[in-house]
């Protein structure tokens, strides 16, 4: 067998979907896990500066967001560890493999953690359609502040009183109701509109999002990828038995 020969045939024996998926799953949660912690960082700083002055009043708030931060560390050193399980199982399940392997022969372990695989790999797909529904509402909140602020500084709005359109941060729960000043009006929101936490936050919110989106989309083809594969072990598993007598 030639050089050419022997690379086909070894290509032929790589998991294509579950490389792409890899390839997908580790860019979508490194965009979610880096542009979250550096955007959860600037809201603190927004809300510390222009909304809430008085420490005790979002010091509930401090907590849940480093929470989260250590929260995101976990999941960047889970699904690195996991894409990496998932890439290997597909490389020796799949069918090309067990071409080039003519003596493969399943076990019942096997089909045992390519099930356990199948199982774990739905229930984190629907783990993270939860997370990029939740990623989505920071960049809601951001967009209404951003929406308001264009409108301020936009010439056909005719705003006689600039000082009558607000943003109340604490009508979304963020921060109690008793926090001061809890809003911004007129120049202070255009202000804070300005400002280079802004304008980062609101971006990373949104690159945060599509990468949660992205890894949605890596599980769904992980999904499919080791369905296959234990579907493909299945059927091998009753060949062995059918040949046996």
């Amino acid at each position: 067998m030639g050089c050419f020969e022997c690379c086909i045939k070894c290509l032929g024996g790589v998991p294509y979907a579950s490389l792409v998926a890899t390839i997908l799953c580790f860019s979508g949660v490194a965009l979610f896990c880096g542009c979250g912690h550096v955007a959860l960082t600037g809201t603190v700083t927004i809300l510390e500066t222009h909304f809430s002055k008085v420490t005790t009043d979002h010091a509930m708030l401090t907590d849940v967001i480093q929470l989260m931060q250590y929260v995101i560390y976990g999941i960047a050193s889970f699904f690195f560890l996991y894409g990496i399980i998932l890439l290997a199982e597909g490389f020796y399940t799949t069918s090309a493999v067990k071409e080039l392997h003519s003596e493969f022969k399943t076990t019942i372990c096997g089909r045992c953690i390519s099930g356990m695989f199948v199982f774990l790999t739905y229930i984190l797909g629907v783990a993270w359609l939860g997370v990029f529904g939740f990623s989505a509402v920071p960049v809601f909140l951001f967009y209404n502040m951003w929406s308001t602020c264009a409108t301020m500084r936009s010439p056909m709005a005719n705003i006689t009183n600039i000082d009558s359109i607000c943003v109340d941060i604490r009508q979304y729960g963020i921060i109690p109701w008793n926090a001061t000043p809890g809003k911004a009006c007129g120049s202070t929101l255009g202000d804070i509109c300005n400002t280079s936490e802004f304008y980062l936050s609101y971006h990373l919110y949104i690159v945060a999002c599509a990468g949660a989106g992205a890894t949605v989309i890596a599980l769904l083809i992980y999904m499919m990828a080791t369905t296959y594969n234990f579907a493909v072990l299945k059927f091998k598993s009753r060949e062995d038995c059918c040949t046996k007598f």
